[in-house]
């Protein structure tokens, strides 16, 4: 702390506050910051900022794989015998369906081939095999729902908590809460889809009405800059050395600026985001070159795959090196102390289909996407767990909603909010269980009073981080705002 000096009386006779502080002032300044400090009053580097864990954490950080477009559990993971039974028949749940942009078709099976995998005899398509290896170690939520078929509304739910935009994201609540594991890399880190943004785009991992340096950072891995704006352009007059005294004299402007305006965070906020910018000059040039992995490991998450021929918008092979190559990262982002990692698969809603909205032609657009889904997310549990590392860390696959029994056209599936599959693995969930059934047609939750929802998935991610999800709040607008908003129970059954 310094004093803010007087400008209305002469040097030589100063006021009485600056003989105050010269007197004494000194060291009950340091006794101030030392009790200010405590209560987390100051402003310090985000990794020693942490509210701290309510309790005893089984996990300290998260990897959220985000498929977009909502994928096809009927197609994936939640195996139906009647789906292949009732086939090219006209599709009858007893009931009025209200769809999102078609009427019910015929009873579609799934177009590839059901068998079981791992001790507990996990049911899984043929294009999810790779993680047949991992089965065992993952917990499956096959009743989930949404409030909303709209896949903006609904990415927002699954990314937020909320159908509305302007609440913070899971990871940027995570980093409001336990702050960051270094100083040397953001709490949160976003890797998008190599083509593009899901619906929402920026907002989907957003800080809200949190402060601004909890919302997630991008990095768009594989591309010639991969953070925009953290280095000067090749061509540019900027050198280290002046880049260096640039830094120097915003520094000294900005302290000056703040001194002016007790009590305004604002500023103080810019202000470490630069002093993180800068760090990260050295550190996420590191995270991002692959050079020093194993040969073993880059084709263990498919890194080195060449495109097949393939009739489709998208390559399986192209797909696998994308998804691929960014679980990768976002190891590396682990390792290094990031607290929340977002992967997404799948970008916008353009033409030719570039995502998981397969109204069209199911298998032509799922093939692609869950082959390189199931190589990089099984390479990614089994290199955590052979590296000590999924014991406390958190992997939660999501996407918002899922996809009808019935065709749509001859080959497509139309949105489903009423039931979707979710996953987990890693620390503290209970692998080889499958929770929360769908009914025979996976239309529904078995169970329709009791279906579970994402404010069920963040409450039990945040136990096993150490958080009561009811005690993670910030006041806005008059109403003590948390994550699962006044919703959400752990799940006990996916508990180790």
């Amino acid at each position: 702390m310094k004093p803010v000096l007087s400008t209305s009386h002469d040097a030589a006779y100063p006021s009485r506050r600056d003989f105050l502080w010269q007197s004494g002032g000194g060291l009950g300044g340091i006794a101030l910051a030392a009790m200010l400090g405590q209560d987390g009053a100051l402003a310090a580097p985000l990794a020693s900022r942490a509210a701290g864990p309510h309790f005893a954490p089984k996990a300290k950080r998260v990897i959220q794989l985000y498929m977009s477009g909502a994928a096809s559990q009927c197609d994936l993971f939640d195996y139906k015998p009647l789906l292949e039974k009732k086939n090219g028949q006209p599709w009858d749940p007893g009931e009025k369906v209200v769809l999102f942009q078609s009427k019910p078709g015929q009873t579609m099976a799934s177009p590839w081939k059901w068998r079981q995998y791992g001790k507990c005899g996990k049911w899984l398509t043929e294009i999810m095999a790779p993680l047949g290896d991992c089965v065992d170690d993952m917990a499956f939520i096959h009743n989930m729902r949404s409030k909303s078929n709209v896949h903006g509304p609904a990415t927002f739910m699954q990314a937020t908590g909320f159908v509305l935009p302007g609440f913070p994201a899971a990871g940027a609540w995570i980093s409001y809460g336990l702050g960051s594991l270094t100083d040397e890399l953001p709490a949160f880190v976003v890797l998008p889809d190599a083509r593009g943004f899901a619906p929402n785009g920026s907002r989907n991992w957003g800080a809200g009405f949190l402060p601004a340096e909890h919302q997630g950072t991008m990095i768009r891995a594989g591309t010639r800059r991969p953070i925009h704006d953290l280095n000067p352009p090749q061509d540019s007059f900027v050198s280290p050395a002046l880049d260096a005294d640039g830094m120097q004299l915003l520094k000294a402007l900005n302290h000056t600026h703040e001194e002016s305006r007790p009590g305004d965070s604002r500023l103080d906020a810019r202000i470490r985001s630069y002093e993180l910018a800068a760090k990260m000059q050295l550190s996420a040039p590191d995270v991002l070159d692959l050079s020093g992995e194993s040969q073993h490991t880059l084709k263990m998450y498919g890194v080195d795959t060449p495109n097949v021929p393939y009739e489709g918008p998208m390559n399986p092979g192209e797909e696998t090196r994308n998804f691929g190559r960014n679980c990768l990262i976002a190891r590396r982002l682990l390792e290094r102390g990031v607290r929340f990692v977002q992967v997404w698969s799948g970008a916008d809603n353009g033409f030719p289909r570039r995502n998981w909205d397969s109204h069209e032609d199911i298998q032509r657009d799922h093939l692609p996407l869950g082959k390189a889904m199931a190589v990089g997310s099984a390479a990614l549990i089994q290199d955590l767990k052979q590296r000590g590392m999924l014991d406390d860390t958190i992997v939660l696959w999501t996407t918002e909603f899922g996809r009808m029994p019935c065709s749509q056209g001859a080959k497509g599936r139309d949105h489903n909010p009423f039931v979707f599959t979710n996953w987990l693995a890693g620390g503290g969930i209970r692998g080889g269980v499958s929770y929360g059934e769908s009914d025979e047609w996976s239309y529904q939750p078995a169970d329709r009073d009791h279906p579970t929802w994402c404010y069920d998935v963040h409450a039990t991610v945040l136990k096993l981080l150490g958080i009561d999800h009811t005690r993670l709040t910030l006041r806005h607008n008059g109403i003590d705002r948390r994550l699962t908003d006044v919703h959400g129970h752990v799940i006990k059954d996916i508990l180790a």
